[in-house]
């Protein structure tokens, strides 16, 4: 009898190891696996990480925390986020200052539902370690102003208001493939502005991170995945400030294998954290 409770033990310990259960893997531009040891070695000395993340993912949202506690042993951090406006600065401010609590940065500032579980251990981090945290994105409402009147509708803003976007006006390539592709989606209605207003969201957020970054210093940049994939948006707008900036982006994807990239995904960014589809959404 001891002899086959053995047995079992030993053949559902090797049915387990066998299924080889992984929540996600990290791949290089080329499809190849990259351990997290490696993609820390490969992103420690660029000057902007642009870490393109799905919102509601759990798994991205620890990569983030991960890699930031990381890079942080070595490099001078400057950490900035699109899910934070440019006019709620000052209120961040006041938190990573101890001026306000956690009540009060969550009545003061439009800060999202999925803040809480998602993007309060980043801010949190930068607190504790006396980092700068930028908010780094347009006040909503203009990005509107722009949907429904193209850019022009900036220039009669507030000089105060005007603070808040990058410097007007803003250049616009309509023949990016990631701008083109959002007019297809729409071919009945299509507006002309839509995604123009994803642009004026990329400007401004490159504009921050280069208004924000000292020169030895390091940023990194937690953004829709969509705003810097294919070496666009984001990335596109810093390379026009500055063709000299090292920078890396990392995307993530779900699959239903995280055992080997799909061809899609291949190219899609420097890194691809690729995630289980089935791991449990944050909201």
């Amino acid at each position: 009898m001891k002899f086959i409770l053995t047995g079992l033990i030993l053949l559902a310990s090797l049915s387990v190891s066998a299924q080889k259960l992984e929540a996600y893997q990290i791949y290089n531009k080329k499809g190849r696996k990259v351990s997290f040891k490696k993609l820390v070695k490969s992103v420690k000395d660029k000057d902007i990480i642009l870490f393109g993340e799905l919102h509601d993912n759990a798994i991205a949202h620890w990569m983030q925390l991960k890699l930031t506690q990381q890079l942080h042993k070595e490099n001078d951090l400057v950490l900035g986020a699109e899910m934070l406006e440019t006019d709620n600065q000052n209120v961040l401010n006041q938190y990573l200052n101890d001026e306000i609590n956690q009540k009060g940065l969550d009545s003061l500032a439009r800060l999202w539902v999925n803040h809480k579980t998602d993007y309060k251990p980043l801010v949190d981090f930068a607190k504790t370690n006396q980092l700068q945290f930028v908010a780094t994105n347009i006040p909503r409402r203009y990005a509107s102003l722009v949907y429904k009147k193209g850019f022009e509708a900036l220039d009669s803003l507030p000089e105060k208001e005007k603070s808040w976007l990058p410097p007007l006006p803003i250049a616009y390539d309509a023949n990016l493939p990631s701008y083109k592709k959002m007019l297809d989606m729409m071919p009945d209605h299509a507006n002309p502005n839509f995604p123009k207003a994803q642009a004026v969201k990329d400007a401004t957020m490159a504009h921050f991170i280069l208004e924000n970054r000292e020169k030895e210093q390091q940023f990194i940049h937690y953004n829709g995945a969509y705003h810097s994939d294919h070496f666009e948006g984001i990335y596109w707008y810093l390379q026009q400030a500055s063709e000299d900036l090292k920078m890396v982006t990392i995307s993530t994807v779900t699959q239903n294998d995280v055992g080997k990239l799909e061809k899609e995904y291949k190219g899609k960014a420097d890194f691809i954290l690729v995630v289980d589809v089935e791991m449990t959404n944050t909201y």
